[in-house]
């Protein structure tokens, strides 16, 4: 993959001040990528984008903000065009895992849950694709599924539920989007070495080493090069697809 087809694009990762959208910011501002980067703890943001501009080539800034809150995605958007002039890709990756025993969860977690992982992933698409539409040039969106949309996890009927939306609404907006050269697909992570899965069990990369079938945990560069390929001139021709990055 030729890293110059990212020069100079503007993208929109949400979710990023740390782990898969921090690596996923990370990776296209390292190929001269414009990012926003966006996290609800402002200070993880304001550290992560300092980070990227240290480290990379391209130009990374910071917006603190919950994705759950319509009116904060549409400025998002509009912050992201007066900054750099375009928006070319969006990462919606931004989500929330909520464990709980059905019979006993409880009305406020799920709105929560649905407000950050859909209301925030379908209004952000809808905000991009609105400019991408008005710029006339295309785009492209990818939505964070999880291996949790496709079997069942005790505890996660809530979580797995959304992350198996978003992969509908991938192929659902094919229709919509496609004739403005707008391409919109899902990344589906299975067991993934990140900061917040490490503080849940310490020893999470061996206990999956040991379970998938390539002998190891992914870490947030697997997912991040799947957002790549998605994102990439050569893959114009995919849309509406989910690809799983879970070691088999």
């Amino acid at each position: 993959m030729d890293n110059n087809r990212f020069q100079n694009k503007v993208a929109i990762v949400t979710g990023a001040g740390e782990g898969i959208g921090y690596e996923i910011a990370y990776q296209l501002s390292s190929r001269g990528t414009n990012v926003i980067l966006n996290d609800i703890d402002e200070a993880k943001a304001n550290s992560a984008s300092e980070i990227i501009n240290q480290q990379t080539q391209g130009t990374c800034k910071p917006y603190a903000g919950d994705v759950a809150n319509v009116n904060t995605l549409q400025d998002m958007v509009k912050t992201t065009v007066a900054t750099f002039g375009q928006l070319n890709f969006t990462i919606c990756n931004a989500g929330l895992t909520s464990w709980g025993d059905f019979f006993e969860y409880q009305q406020e977690d799920f709105d929560r849950v649905l407000g950050v992982n859909l209301r925030g992933s379908y209004f952000l698409t809808q905000a991009s694709a609105r400019q991408m539409r008005a710029q006339g040039d295309g785009g492209r969106i990818v939505l964070m599924s999880s291996v949790t949309g496709h079997q069942a996890i005790r505890d996660l009927s809530c979580y797995g539920m959304t992350k198996a939306a978003l992969e509908m609404l991938a192929r659902n907006l094919v229709v919509e989007l496609s004739p403005y050269k707008i391409t919109i697909n899902a990344v589906a992570p299975g067991a993934i070495v990140t900061p917040r899965n490490l503080n849940d069990d310490a020893q999470y990369e061996q206990h999956w080493g040991e379970i998938i079938p390539t002998q190891r945990a992914g870490f947030p560069a697997d997912i991040a090069n799947a957002v790549l390929f998605f994102l990439a001139p050569e893959s114009s021709q995919i849309t509406g697809q989910t690809l799983i990055v879970d070691g088999g």
